[in-house]
């Protein structure tokens, strides 16, 4: 173990804890639905978001919890859709 008490082969930015090494439930996300259009959510491990394609919005995750309020979503461009 290093000084910060990391495994040495933890990747960069990812810490026990930290919003990058976070991820969702798979089991959540299978209950979770777009607010909006109530369709399905696609988890975007990189930006920590879920994405609704139909409602072309993306829910941000705050410290592991999905924040599921449209006020609080961000609206998709065409550079997100993969």
């Amino acid at each position: 173990m290093s000084q910060s008490d990391e495994p040495d082969d933890a990747p960069t930015g990812e810490t026990e804890g930290g919003a990058r090494g976070s991820t969702v439930d798979p089991k959540l996300l299978e209950i979770l639905v777009c607010p909006v259009s109530h369709g399905p959510l696609r988890y975007d491990r990189e930006r920590q978001e879920l994405i609704s394609e139909a409602a072309s919005l993306a829910y941000p995750i705050r410290d592991g919890i999905p924040i599921m309020l449209a006020d609080e979503a961000r609206q998709l461009d065409d550079t997100d859709v993969p």
